[in-house]
């Protein structure tokens, strides 16, 4: 059920959030070919005390974050190809489109990937500095998670409601063993390249 689960729709989508989630998950991530890639639209995105909320430095950046994840991942036997391209520098503006071409390549040169995770910091300065965005889990301070999830609404993405499927299930398993890991899954409007692969979050 959604007792784990919230969703901010921001769309004009009415998807059917009970039907999504008890949908069957058919595929395998672990075995000897690459399953997931790890990408950062936002590779640039960092931490207090980077200026802007921005660093070049893989070791302060999102590249960091996404050598965790696939050394996670890897450790539990699922092959994980990490692009550590900063796709959002020079150009923030040119960002997802930049992004869209490399996934593309990817996904030709390795057609056996079935997750694309798209890994960024929410950091966005709304009020003064920082969003804070953490929480106590298991007697532990931890960053919250937060998925977003794009929609058909204004460009083509017939998977979109797969990829919503898979984030509720993301979410809930998150939730019920790390109650308070996650912020509320954003659904969205665009579509955030995740029309490329059906198995996409960011």
């Amino acid at each position: 059920d959604l007792q784990y689960v919230t969703v901010l729709n921001s769309s004009r989508r009415d998807p059917v959030l009970e039907l999504l989630l008890t949908q069957p998950l058919s595929w395998q991530l672990a075995g000897p070919e690459p399953t997931v890639l790890i990408l950062h639209s936002h590779a640039t995105e960092s931490y207090e005390g980077t200026p802007g909320w921005r660093s070049l430095n893989p070791e302060e950046n999102m590249v960091s974050i996404g050598a965790e994840v696939a050394r996670v991942l890897e450790a539990g036997g699922i092959r994980v190809i990490h692009d550590r391209t900063l796709y959002d520098d020079p150009s923030y503006a040119d960002a997802y489109s930049n992004a869209r071409q490399a996934i593309r390549q990817w996904l030709a040169d390795y057609p056996t990937i079935r997750l694309v995770l798209d890994i960024h910091r929410d950091a966005s300065a709304e009020t003064q500095g920082q969003l804070i965005t953490s929480a106590t889990v298991g007697g532990q301070r931890s960053a919250q998670l937060m998925l977003v999830l794009g929609t058909d609404q204004r460009s083509t993405h017939p998977a979109w409601q797969e990829n919503l499927a898979l984030g509720l299930k993301l979410a809930t398993l998150l939730e019920q063993y790390n109650p308070g890991i996650c912020r509320p899954i954003q659904l969205r409007a665009q579509r955030f390249n995740m029309d490329l692969c059906p198995g996409s979050l960011l």
